[in-house]
C-alpha cells in the first residue's frame, strides 16, 4: 500500500513520493518560547512523532528538524516573569519544552534550531532576495515585495489584491500592504508588546531595553518572524524539502511567507508537500496562550500520564478537528486501559505454562493479521492514528475471546499479538508496550508492599489524613490501589 497524504498546498490528498526513495526531510514549525506549551501544542507534536515513527517503519530515512523561536517581541513581553532578559525568558521556556518532550514519549528530532544561533544565515537569505529584487530597504529594515513573486497566494489559495496588510509596522516604508518584514530596524519598542505583557512583567521599556539585536548591512535589527524558518530550514534539511508541518493557523501568512521567500530566492519548489494539523479545541474556542484557555503539557501530563494523553491526542487524526474536555479524557483513559490490559494479558498468556505449541486458533491468528492490515492501512491513509487505534482494540478484544474461551492458549498466536502491540502501539504510536524502566519490577513490587503496609498501620492508628496520602503519592507514581475485604491490592 502506498502512503497517501493530504497536502495543502494541492488540495488533495495524493500519493508521498519524496525526492529521495530512500530519505525524507520533514520541518516542523516548532514554538514560540514565550509561554508554557500547553496541549495544543501538543496535538502537533505528537502527531509530527507519529508521521517521522511511520516514515521509519515504511524504510526512510526521516531527518526531521523542529525549530525554536526564541527571538520575538511576545518574548520580550514576559521579562521580569520568567527571566530579567528577552535571551533569559526564550531560556526558560526552551528548558520547559525539552522537559515537556521528553515526558510525553517523544522521539527526538535531528536538530532543534534557534533563531538566535542563526541570524548569520538569515541575514545571507535577506540579502540573497535583495539582489535577486524580490526585497527593499527602508529606514533600515527589509521588506519581501510580494508583487515580485507570481505564485504569491498559492498555499493559502488568495490573490495578493484579497490580502490587505500584513499587519506590520512602520506601513508607511511598504510599497504594497501586503509586503511582509525580513528584517526589523533597530530593536522592540513598548508599544510592540502591549498586548502581550501580563501583570508583575517589567515596565515595557525596561523589557524592551533588554531585546536582542544584531548587526547587519542596514544597521542595528531583528530578523522578521517569517524568515527564520526558511533560513533554518535551508541550513539543516536542503534549499528543497519533501514535507513541511505545521499548525492549520500558521497557513497564512507564515508558511505563505515562507513559500514566497524560499522559492523566490532559490527559484525551486521549497516543499513538495504542506501537512497542517487542525487546533485542539474546548469550549467551541482554539486552545491559546493568548485566549488563556489553555491545559499546560506539564499538568496533564502529572494529572492524566502520557500514554493516556497521547491515546487522547491520536484519537483523532491530524486533520480531524479534535476537542478537549473532561469526556474525551474520560474515553481516552478507558481506551488505554483497555489496550494496556489486552496487551497485559497477552503477555500473561503467552507465559503462562498452559501456552502450547501445537495448540492453534485461527480465529486468534487471522484477527492478528486482520489488526496488522488494518494498521498499516489506517497509518498510509494519511497517518490516521484514529483508525490505527481502532485497529489495535480490536486485536485486544481478539486476545481477551482467546483467553477467556479456551483453558490451552495458542502460543504463536499470542507472541504474535504481542509483537503486533509493542511494534505498532509501542514502536508507531509511542504507547508504552513493552517498555523497559531499567528497574528491578519484583524490587519495586516489594517497595509498594511495604507503602501499602504502612498505610494500613497509619489507618489502624487513626492518622487517615497520612494514609490518604499515601495514597495518593502511590497513585501520582502510576501505582492503582484499590481496597477490598482481603485488604488492599495494587495494579502499576
Amino acid at each position: 500500500m502506498t502512503l497517501r497524504v493530504t497536502n495543502t498546498l494541492t488540495g488533495e490528498k495524493e500519493p508521498f513520493e519524496p525526492r529521495d526513495p530512500d530519505s525524507v526531510l520533514l520541518y516542523y514549525c516548532g514554538l514560540t518560547t514565550s509561554d508554557p506549551p500547553h496541549l495544543g501544542h501538543a496535538r502537533g507534536w505528537v502527531h509530527v512523532d507519529v508521521m517521522c515513527r511511520w516514515l521509519d517503519w515504511l524504510g526512510y530515512d526521516v531527518r526531521h528538524v523542529e525549530n525554536f523561536t526564541d527571538v520575538n517581541e511576545k518574548i520580550v513581553a514576559r521579562v521580569g516573569e520568567d527571566g530579567d532578559s528577552e535571551a533569559e525568558v526564550a531560556r526558560h521556556y526552551v528548558r520547559q519544552v525539552i522537559e515537556d518532550m521528553r515526558s510525553l514519549n517523544l522521539d527526538r528530532a535531528e536538530v532543534y534550531p534557534r533563531v538566535s544561533e542563526h541570524v548569520p544565515e538569515i541575514i545571507d537569505l535577506v540579502e540573497r532576495l535583495l539582489d535577486q529584487g524580490h526585497a527593499y530597504e527602508a529606514n533600515g529594515s527589509v521588506y519581501f515585495d510580494v508583487t515580485s513573486f507570481e505564485d504569491y497566494g498559492k498555499l493559502s489559495n488568495q490573490s495578493v489584491e484579497d490580502i490587505e496588510s500584513q499587519g506590520e509596522e512602520s506601513e508607511g516604508e511598504k510599497r504594497h500592504p501586503a509586503d511582509f518584514a525580513l528584517w526589523k530596524a533597530d530593536g522592540v519598542a513598548p508599544e510592540d508588546i502591549a498586548d502581550h505583557q501580563h501583570p508583575g512583567a517589567a515596565p515595557a521599556e525596561e523589557a524592551c531595553a533588554t531585546a536582542q539585536t544584531w548587526d547587519s548591512p542596514w544597521g542595528e535589527g531583528r530578523p522578521g518572524w517569517h524568515i527564520e524558518c526558511s533560513a533554518m530550514s535551508m541550513t539543516h534539511l536542503d534549499e528543497s524539502i519533501d514535507i513541511h508541518v505545521g499548525g492549520q493557523d500558521l497557513v497564512f501568512p507564515h508558511h505563505e511567507n515562507e513559500v514566497a521567500q524560499s522559492e523566490a530566492a532559490t527559484g525551486e519548489q521549497f516543499a513538495k508537500y504542506w501537512l497542517h494539523v487542525r487546533l485542539l479545541e474546548t469550549d467551541d474556542e482554539k486552545m491559546s496562550s493568548s485566549l488563556g484557555n489553555y491545559f499546560t503539557v506539564s499538568d496533564a501530563v502529572d494529572e492524566f500520564g502520557p500514554d493516556v494523553l497521547r491515546t487522547f491526542l491520536l484519537s483523532t487524526a491530524y486533520t480531524s478537528r479534535a476537542t478537549y474536555s473532561d469526556e474525551t479524557i474520560a474515553e481516552a483513559r478507558e481506551r488505554w486501559d483497555r489496550l494496556s490490559r489486552g496487551y497485559e494479558r497477552a503477555v500473561a498468556a503467552c507465559d503462562d505454562v498452559d501456552a502450547y505449541a501445537k495448540m492453534t486458533d485461527e480465529t486468534l491468528r487471522d484477527a492478528v493479521d486482520a489488526a496488522r492490515d488494518d494498521f498499516e492501512a489506517a497509518m498510509n491513509d494519511d497517518f490516521n492514528t484514529r483508525e490505527a487505534t481502532t485497529a489495535l482494540l480490536d486485536l485486544t478484544a481478539a486476545v481477551n475471546t482467546h483467553v477467556d474461551d479456551h483453558e490451552e492458549y495458542d502460543y504463536r498466536g499470542l507472541r504474535r499479538a504481542v509483537e503486533t502491540f509493542e511494534a505498532f502501539g509501542g514502536g508507531v504510536l509511542g504507547l508504552s508496550f513493552g517498555d523497559e524502566d531499567g528497574g528491578d519490577v519484583s524490587l519495586a513490587g516489594d517497595v509498594i508492599d511495604l507503602v501499602l503496609e504502612l498505610r494500613e498501620r497509619e489507618r489502624a492508628a487513626g492518622n487517615y489524613d497520612r494514609a490518604d496520602d499515601l495514597r495518593d503519592e502511590l497513585e501520582a507514581l502510576g501505582v492503582e490501589v484499590q481496597d477490598t475485604d482481603d485488604g488492599p491490592t495494587y495494579r502499576i
